[in-house]
């Protein structure tokens, strides 16, 4: 009897798992599905970049997991929910003449938003239980699914958290938790992808020595887009994209005198429209500097792997992307449409600089 010789396919970490070689096609089902659920996750993301630049968010006032999937189904079901509306400070302090159309509009966004988070839930869920059931889950990866899928749930959670903040006095969500669910989302995101590309990718052997300087160059670029999401995130927060509209300087200025008007200081970083802005504009600007170094670095380099030279040169063109996208958004005052695309720019950016790590681990 012939038996099939062992494929390794690895789980993201430094050491790889053994599956035999006839779950190769197996690994790869999970690995689409994997990218799948990126996808769903990555609209997700842009849907609700729409509702908070549409002002939307707030406007469904309920968690109803279950029965909350369905929209109001007649115009008692949207009366009902347009009362629970006008009940809160936004529509008192902000949109005091809204209509029920009008109502109608932002629900839709705030309910697609909802609903694509249940559809990733099922979309993640049931697949998941499934390989379970068909023993198709090579061994070590099972423990990182159950985890994505906690976190998944901590995301709805922290989703309505989010919700709460703006249902009270003032009526804007916390720019705090806005940015903790941008953040969570993403950290998802990059645990699916890492986890899909281990499974297309397998690994030869042993990491090569000369490559380590790197991968840690990769690794931080990874952290440091990660970091950046996160300002853009607080500038999304506070509104500060309708404020300095101007670039390359800030209202006339490379450092806004009022940077650091808050006391105490360090507040400023969280609060003060100059000083996140300034700190977003600044993470772009390192970022154009180390990763156009990393891409030189990478392409010299004779012993690197043609899917990491391809992923520094897509990395370098998608940062190109992303740049000029946030600087047309706030020459233009932060238009939905192109705001959209940056937050969409900004998940391609995290994607492919885990790409590029991922091809040099």
């Amino acid at each position: 009897m012939e038996i099939s010789p062992p494929t390794r396919f690895p789980t993201g970490s430094p050491d790889a798992v053994v599956v035999p070689a006839r779950s190769a096609a197996g690994a790869r089902a999970i690995a689409v599905w994997l990218l799948l659920c990126c996808a769903l996750v990555f609209a997700m993301v842009v849907v609700g970049g729409v509702t908070r630049l549409t002002h939307s968010g707030l406007s469904i006032t309920e968690w109803q997991p279950i029965i909350g999937t369905l929209p109001p189904m007649n115009d008692a079901d949207w009366n009902k929910a347009f009362s629970r509306y006008r009940a809160t400070p936004e529509f008192r302090q902000v949109n005091p003449d809204m209509t029920l159309e009008g109502f109608k509009r932002i629900y839709g966004w705030e309910y697609v938003h909802r609903l694509l988070g249940r559809a990733i839930g099922v979309a993640f869920l049931v697949p998941l239980l499934w390989f379970i059931a068909k023993r198709k889950i090579p061994a070590g990866i099972a423990p990182r699914l159950f985890a994505i899928f906690l976190l998944g749930g901590l995301q709805g959670a922290l989703g309505w958290y989010m919700v709460q903040s703006g249902l009270v006095d003032d009526p804007r969500v916390s720019h705090l938790r806005l940015t903790g669910h941008l953040g969570l989302a993403l950290v998802i995101f990059g645990a699916m992808l890492w986890t899909a590309l281990s499974l297309i990718y397998a690994r030869a052997g042993a990491s090569d020595p000369s490559a380590a300087p790197h991968r840690r160059f990769a690794y931080a670029l990874v952290a440091l887009v990660f970091v950046m999401a996160l300002s853009g995130g607080l500038v999304a927060g506070i509104r500060a994209g309708f404020a300095y509209n101007t670039f390359p300087l800030m209202n006339g200025s490379l450092l806004p005198p009022e940077i650091m008007a808050i006391d105490p200081w360090y507040m400023n970083f969280f609060n003060n429209m100059a000083t996140v802005q300034f700190d977003h504009r600044l993470i772009a600007w390192t970022l154009a500097v180390l990763i156009a170094i990393f891409w030189w670095r990478v392409h010299s380099a004779a012993d690197v792997p043609r899917r990491a030279k391809a992923g520094a040169a897509l990395l370098l063109a998608m940062l190109a992307v992303q740049i000029t996208l946030g600087i047309c958004t706030l020459l233009f005052v932060v238009p939905v449409p192109l705001a959209a695309a940056h937050q969409a720019g900004a998940v391609l950016l995290f994607a492919a600089a885990l790409n590029v790590a991922h091809a040099l681990r």
